[in-house]
């Protein structure tokens, strides 16, 4: 039920003032992040492999340079949202917490858990694992892990962070704890009641009034609950946070039109070399230059001989190039302005072993100012014996300054290697 407090300015008229503000999550992550739907994908690889390296004994003793950094690192990627997710996982030796570094048994209790969440089906299943997880007491792993099963089964399992724990407190009058299994569970109940209750205000995936939970929180969607600690103890801390969201949102606009003009270039560029031009789903309605990207590439992505999970995968490819005679995909590109280079190398490596007869080319196309990350990146042993092909790169600047020359003289793909980096 909700608090009284809330009710007064009605849960509609809250969920619609949430909904309309351009610069609230529900906007800038939820409905319009282009990053948000690659997240899925990689984070559920990355869980993958960090049960298989606990099983496998190769997981080791801290948080740095393990699978679940990287599982991490892309959650936090996730805009503001989840900013500090990560922090519950770093290895805090004087207190021995999360202690699933150098307890074995903890360990592979950890891994077990996470290996039957991601083979669970159902909500029952679910529920009873996370349980299990409560009873071990392990010390340190709480409900953090909450922003992990997330991304695992977001129509089920809400995510959690202090921000979302005080928006629940203050919607629904209740006094919920940010460490408590069980308290997690209970929010989880009612967000889960409230969001069938409310389906036409809201989504499936409980993200999107979690976002709300967090604006709440936060102090930036005010209710009579939390307005008189704004204004009485907290303006320059809102003002702040306000000011640091409107940099952030011109930020993130920034990037995607930059991020929007690099496909469009590459589309250019494909269709200049005689190739057919597929442009990831979810980026097709952008525009860059009054020109929008659906009008120089094709509608859907052809017919593969693909699982249906690895077709969608590759259809969040940001461009691929398609021979016309043969069907083939010459080259596919995933341009990564901000976002885990790691998690875009994934994705060509999907492309590339379930198609290898189609002998892909492996294009990043990042910022001049990730080279040395991008190095680093594709110099990884784990990457080396993956067996996937290695992925060259192409640095912005480049790609710009040489696009009108490559679309006049250019003959095929490899037209490309001229400003190439990282060929093997």
């Amino acid at each position: 039920m909700l608090n009284p407090i809330a009710s007064q300015q009605s849960f509609e008229d809250l969920s619609s003032r949430y909904r309309r503000d351009e610069e609230s999550v529900y906007n800038t992550w939820f409905i319009k992040s282009t990053d948000r739907l690659k997240a899925f994908r990689s984070i559920r690889r990355g869980v993958e492999q960090v049960a298989t390296d606990i099983r496998s004994g190769r997981f080791g003793n801290d948080f740095r340079g393990t699978a679940l950094e990287f599982v991490l690192n892309c959650i936090t990627e996730q805009k503001q949202i989840f900013q500090g997710a990560a922090h519950a996982f770093y290895w805090k030796p004087k207190l021995r917490i999360p202690d699933i570094y150098e307890n074995e048994s903890n360990k592979r209790a950890f891994g077990t858990f996470l290996e039957n969440c991601l083979a669970a089906k159902t909500e029952e299943q679910l529920l009873r694992e996370i349980l299990r997880l409560s009873d071990l007491r392990i010390k340190g792993l709480g409900p953090a892990v909450a922003n992990i099963l997330y991304f695992l089964h977001p129509e089920l399992l809400p995510p959690a962070n202090t921000a979302m724990l005080n928006g629940f407190n203050l919607l629904f009058g209740t006094r919920k704890k940010l460490g408590s299994w069980k308290d997690y569970l209970e929010m989880r109940d009612t967000l889960v009641e409230t969001n069938t209750m409310q389906r036409s205000l809201f989504s499936r995936d409980l993200g999107a009034i979690s976002g709300l939970l967090f604006e709440i929180g936060s102090g930036r969607l005010l209710v009579p609950g939390n307005a008189d600690a704004v204004v009485e103890r907290e303006v320059k801390k809102r003002e702040a946070f306000v000011r640091r969201r409107h940099d952030e949102v011109r930020e993130d606009m920034a990037q995607d039109q930059t991020h929007t003009q690099m496909q469009y270039l590459l589309s250019c560029i494909g269709k200049a070399l005689g190739y057919s031009v597929c442009i990831a789903v979810n980026d097709r309605n952008r525009s860059f230059d009054g020109k929008r990207l659906s009008d120089v590439c094709l509608p859907c992505l052809p017919s593969l001989n693909v699982e249906d999970a690895i077709r969608d995968t590759i259809a969040l490819i940001d461009v691929l190039w398609i021979e016309p005679s043969s069907g083939r995909i010459i080259a596919a590109f995933e341009v990564e302005k901000s976002t885990s280079i790691y998690s875009g190398i994934l994705r060509l490596s999907d492309l590339s072993m379930a198609l290898p007869s189609h002998e892909t080319r492996l294009w990043l196309v990042i910022p001049d100012s990730r080279q040395r990350e991008v190095d680093a990146q594709l110099a990884r042993p784990s990457f080396a014996k993956n067996g996937a092909p290695r992925p060259a790169y192409i640095i912005f600047s480049d790609l710009t300054k040489n696009c009108d020359a490559i679309c006049r003289f250019g003959v095929g793909h490899e037209s490309l290697d001229r400003i190439a980096k990282g060929l093997a």
